[in-house]
């Protein structure tokens, strides 16, 4: 694996474990509501002991959290892990000042080290006599006893680590407004890879130290932000006019010059992501929207979001969150902030500057953002995912291609044994914003907030052994659902049930592995039967039985055939002009062997192109393509 792909899980590992703080800055902000006077004192201590309480354990969820995401979710290398930091806070409690303490990067090293010795060792057999410790618990003994080495070690090098953070730390905020800048900066570049959970862990979770009231030593701008540190809050506070305001303008920007025919959908999808984004923060839907069109307007975004982290220190704003910078983060932690009113007329010219220079740019350098072009037009998943997971499988390489499927907030990332055979149109036609190869056979895609549900479906694809038939597209032009057909017969389904298509090129081919069972004389239509048994009749235009010298066939009866084989050339222009339309059917007329039916959106598809529709038999085991 390539070190861009090994940072790739990584930073997706190291995610996982943030996903508790939300709750922590909850409890936070209940605890902080005047309890006393409404007497009950009682509510706001446990409130905010439990929430500090998130904060101090928060190196054993970085080491549990870092272990699961390495391992695809192994319990055997979470529990290695556990085991392994609480060796580590034993050794070092008994043996050290006190100065050194379980922190971030530890619990993520102690939960790399589990993970990585869980994918070496999970399958290890030993002697017999020892067998009983191979396998799973070879890992946890492995594991343990390199916690222990690890902690005697750490007991030299702890204070070296820490005195060499606070010099970065010191150095970092020594360049004042100008380190935040450059903060500001990477982080953005590093978004469009996926990585930016690595720079933010270093900031927000281990540089800068602070001592609370109690005693308990805490790390990291986030971490000290809700401990009341006064110095902390910096490295977020300029985040939250980027979040709350630029990118939904630019939101906006794309929905004011999408084309008029297809400004709907885009309002549909484009005001949901803006709201998700001002809401959470969760901004990568939109900004993979422009990112691979015009990736010369994604580095004006990223220095335009240093300034903004600039502009919040030079005005001594001070703010933070648990998840991330949108306005309920804004709202829940207002009471420890500093100058946080700030950042609302900050954020509202950001996001009237953004929206003007979006607008002008998109229209003058002609960028095919979302409703410029169809093919670019975002989908809507809500209620399709498990009818569209089929076929985006297919368009990942399909099920053996897959080595690992992992999701986090808004993009799949997947290891797979070839990137080359992954369709890019087709994920970008089944509604990916974006897709990033990193190399090694590491992939990100962009789905926005629905990647995790996607992936559920998709891993459930993986563990079962379906018997399932792929169909390519048999004409070149717009694919329709069954029931436009201009023909009740077809429409209502009393042939069988499939899609149709308008086609723009006069050539059928086939949409499957098959025979060739019927070529009707005047060759406007024919039959094939698939290797899994389904009948397919591919019917070109309607009422064009008579049309007589206007088609050619290029196969006949018992051929076998395969997606993408020509089969008939017919004239177009004469079925144009004299056929009641040019609507093809592609139906199956023994549709009581299909359990399940999937379809990419319907919209234009190239001749051949894979897959258009993808069906479920309820039988297994009954043949088909290796």
């Amino acid at each position: 694996m390539n070190w861009l792909g090994s940072l790739q899980q990584l930073g997706r590992a190291v995610m996982l474990p943030t996903m508790v703080l939300p709750a922590a800055a909850i409890l936070l902000s209940v605890g902080s509501l005047p309890w006393d006077a409404w007497g009950l004192g009682i509510v706001g201590e446990v409130s905010t002991v439990a929430g500090h309480g998130i904060f101090y354990f928060l190196p054993y969820l970085f080491a549990v959290g870092v272990a699961l995401g390495l391992s695809n979710q192994a319990g055997q290398a979470g529990l290695a892990a556990l085991a392994g930091i609480v060796i580590y806070d034993q050794v070092t409690r008994n043996f050290g000042d006190g100065t050194v303490q379980p922190a971030s990067l530890i619990g993520i090293i102690l939960g790399a080290l589990a993970g990585g010795m869980h994918n070496r060792f999970k399958s290890i057999k030993l002697p017999e006599i020892l067998q009983f410790f191979g396998g799973s618990r070879f890992v946890l003994l492995i594991v343990g006893l390199c916690s222990a080495l690890f902690s005697c070690f750490m007991l030299w090098l702890a204070p070296i680590l820490q005195h060499g953070l606070n010099g970065i730390a010191t150095w970092e905020y020594s360049l004042g407004g100008f380190g935040l800048f450059i903060y500001g900066v990477l982080y953005r570049v590093l978004v469009a890879f996926g990585l930016h959970h690595l720079l933010n862990n270093v900031f927000w979770f281990q540089l800068g130290t602070f001592e609370t009231p109690d005693g308990n030593i805490v790390q990291g701008d986030l971490p000290r932000f809700f401990a009341g540190d006064p110095t902390a809050g910096f490295f977020m506070a300029g985040l939250f006019p980027i979040m709350m305001f630029a990118i939904p303008a630019i939101a906006f920007a794309i929905i004011q010059e999408a084309r008029e025919d297809l400004k709907p959908k885009i309002k549909k999808t484009f005001l949901t992501s803006a709201l998700v984004c001002f809401l959470t923060g969760v901004s990568e839907q939109i900004e993979f929207a422009f990112l691979f069109a015009a990736p010369y307007l994604f580095i004006v975004h990223a220095v335009m979001s240093g300034v903004a982290m600039w502009i919040s220190y030079w005005l001594d704003i001070r703010h933070g969150f648990s998840y991330s910078a949108g306005i309920i983060d804004y709202i829940l932690n207002f009471h420890l902030s500093e100058n946080a009113w700030k950042l609302i007329p900050i954020g509202i010219l950001y996001g009237l500057v953004y929206y003007f220079l979006f607008r002008w740019a998109i229209r003058t350098f002609k960028i095919p953002t979302p409703g410029r072009e169809e093919g670019s037009m975002l989908e809507d998943w809500v209620g399709n995912i498990p009818y569209q997971a089929p076929l985006i499988l297919e368009a990942l390489g399909g099920k053996s291609n897959i080595v690992q499927v992992e999701a986090c907030i808004t993009r799949l990332r997947l290891t797979v044994h070839d990137d080359r055979l992954i369709d890019t149109g087709a994920m970008k036609s089944m509604g990916s914003a974006g897709l990033i190869k990193l190399g090694g056979g590491n992939v990100q895609v962009v789905f926005g907030t629905y990647s995790e549900l996607i992936r559920e479906e998709i891993a459930k694809l993986l563990e079962r052994d379906l018997q399932q038939v792929l169909f390519c597209a048999p004409v070149q032009g717009k694919m329709l659902p069954i029931e436009e057909v201009p023909d009740q017969i077809f429409a209502a389904k009393l042939v069988g049930d499939g899609v149709a298509f308008v086609p723009e090129k006069g050539e059928l081919v086939s949409p499957v592995y098959g025979t060739i069972m019927h070529m009707y004389p005047t060759m406007h239509a024919l039959g094939i039967s698939t290797r899994e048994g389904l009948e397919v009749l591919l019917h070109i235009g309607i009422d064009t039985s008579q049309l007589k010298g206007h088609f050619e066939a290029f196969v006949q009866e018992g051929d076998t055939v395969e997606p993408g084989q020509l089969l008939i050339k017919f004239d177009l222009a004469v079925l144009r002009d004299q056929a009641a339309s040019l609507t093809t059917p592609m139906v199956i007329t023994n549709p009581d062997r299909i359990k399940s039916w999937s379809f990419a959106p319907f919209k234009q598809v190239k001749k051949g192109q894979a897959s258009v529709m993808s069906v479920v038999l309820y039988d297994r085991n009954v043949g088909g393509v290796e």
